[in-house]
């Protein structure tokens, strides 16, 4: 299962036009309220526009157009007056709150008429046009809250703290590159990456409504922390006849981990993202408490739900998941073979000693820059990905172990014969792995092909009997009838 990521990690996979993402310089001091004022005098309307946006600072809102030229200042006798930002003259503020006399002022102001003649500022972009590039010139202007809206972005997608916009470089380098930019707040980005969420969210669930089916997956895995969590991503056919995924959320699962708490669990985030209703089948691995999962999920749709042949397909088992226990019960067999290259592997990663000592050796040899991984006990490929690196740093173990005397993993010759020929075996079971843990293309008009590779291929590796993985093969053979 992939892992989500918000709006961005969210995309729409249908194909769509990028549009350019234009910046605009925002005039500075005096002439901040300048570019607002003409705006407004276009525009009658009281209200910002720049409110309209959740990522723009919020301002009070005036009862009068004339405001956005004038600013209060306080006289050295304490008397409150009201400063025209242009000639800086100073006009008495009526107590009845009228405002003719501010505008009777804005219209004959010399100054004003001198400032709206001056040069704008332009911006070139770059555009391509018939496999030629061709520079555009435009008027632009600096938008704050646009720029805060990418942010928000930029910190979801690379998963960059909060605090990166308060980094002293970071605010040094924008700027440089734009006179006119604010330094953000942590607090201000952390809302921003809410409202970001909020806004995304929306638009999925709009596009759920219009959906009659959809088809779901879940996982449930353990963070560092040992809290279990269950992500819940939902795959539908867009309008343009494109397959689209969307990670709809990850939940955490409150102890006992059983079917029953997982199902309500599961429940609860279908009735909130309203597709309780539209659910065609719901892919899972092949635990045992997911039968329960699914055979209590299953009563609770039927209810308001017709499912397609009375639910026959509702309950899709993870083919890659069946294949990752096929394999793992085979190499279960032949664990000793590859016991010393693991140890091996696992002895030079401890220490970053042994890793420069290593890759020394490695660049006198001129062999490949490739490094040596690690791998996981619940994916069996992750095993295969050890073994085959390692095989191809062979002839450095050896001048290795010459160098360091606490190293006593070394694999003999014959070890790394029978590792060549495991990966050689398993190279067509990794293949067909990342085949079908695809997400983002349909994987089920070539699922029946696979199947047959594979059984293909156990039947011709258990025809030699005097093979040492027969028994590997025949472990595998008996998971693979089974399911």
């Amino acid at each position: 299962m992939s892992t989500p990521h918000l709006s961005a990690n969210n995309t729409n996979n249908e194909d769509s036009a990028a549009s350019p993402i234009l910046l605009e310089i925002e005039p500075s001091a005096n002439n901040t309220n300048e570019a607002t004022q003409n705006n407004n005098e276009q525009q009658p309307d009281t209200i910002d526009k720049e409110d309209e946006s959740p990522y723009a600072p919020k301002k009070r809102k005036r009862t009068s157009k004339v405001w956005v030229g004038f600013k209060e200042v306080t006289l050295p006798d304490g008397t409150i007056k009201v400063e025209y930002i242009y000639c800086k003259h100073r006009l008495t503020i009526n107590k009845t709150g009228v405002t003719s006399h501010f505008l009777r002022h804005l219209k004959g102001c010399l100054r004003k008429q001198i400032s709206d003649k001056g040069q704008k500022i332009i911006s070139v972009t770059i555009t391509i046009v018939e496999s030629e590039t061709v520079n555009v010139v435009q008027n632009f202007k600096y938008d704050h809250g646009k720029n805060r809206e990418i942010f928000s972005h930029m910190i979801i997608v690379h998963e960059l703290p909060f605090l990166f916009f308060e980094y002293e470089m970071f605010n040094l380098l924008m700027r440089t590159a734009i006179p006119y930019y604010h330094k953000i707040s942590h607090a201000t980005v952390k809302k921003d990456c809410m409202t970001s969420y909020e806004i995304d969210k929306k638009k999925v669930m709009e596009s759920l409504k219009d959906m009659n089916r959809v088809s779901v997956t879940t996982y449930l895995w353990k963070s560092d922390q040992k809290v279990s969590y269950i992500v819940v991503t939902c795959h539908h056919v867009g309008s343009s006849w494109n397959l689209q995924k969307r990670n709809l959320n990850f939940l955490d699962v409150p102890p006992p981990h059983n079917g029953v708490s997982i199902c309500d669990v599961l429940n609860k985030c279908l009735v909130k993202w309203g597709i309780e209703n539209k659910v065609w089948s719901i892919t899972v691995d092949n635990a045992s408490y997911n039968d329960v999962v699914v055979r209590m999920l299953k009563d609770n749709l039927s209810y308001k739900n017709n499912l397609p042949l009375s639910g026959k397909l509702f309950h899709v088992r993870c083919c890659a998941h069946i294949l990752n226990l096929l394999v793992q019960d085979g190499l279960s067999e032949i664990q000793d073979i590859f016991f010393n290259v693991r140890e091996s592997v696992k002895h030079i990663a401890a220490s970053e000693t042994h890793v420069n000592i290593f890759s020394e050796i490695s660049k006198q040899l001129k062999l490949s820059s490739k490094k040596l991984v690690l791998d996981c006990c619940t994916r069996w490929n992750a095993t295969f990905c050890i073994l085959s690196a390692a095989l191809e740093f062979k002839d450095v173990f050896p001048r290795y172990a010459a160098r360091d005397a606490a190293y006593t993993f070394l694999p003999s010759e014959e070890d790394w014969k029978k590792v060549s020929v495991v990966c050689s075996f398993l190279e067509e079971f990794n293949e067909i792995t990342h085949l079908i843990s695809g997400s983002e293309y349909p994987t089920s008009y070539f699922f029946l092909t696979e199947l047959y590779t594979i059984k293909k291929l156990l039947n011709e590796a258990s025809a030699d009997e005097g093979s040492f993985i027969v028994e590997m093969i025949n472990k595998m053979k008996i998971k693979f009838d089974k399911y």
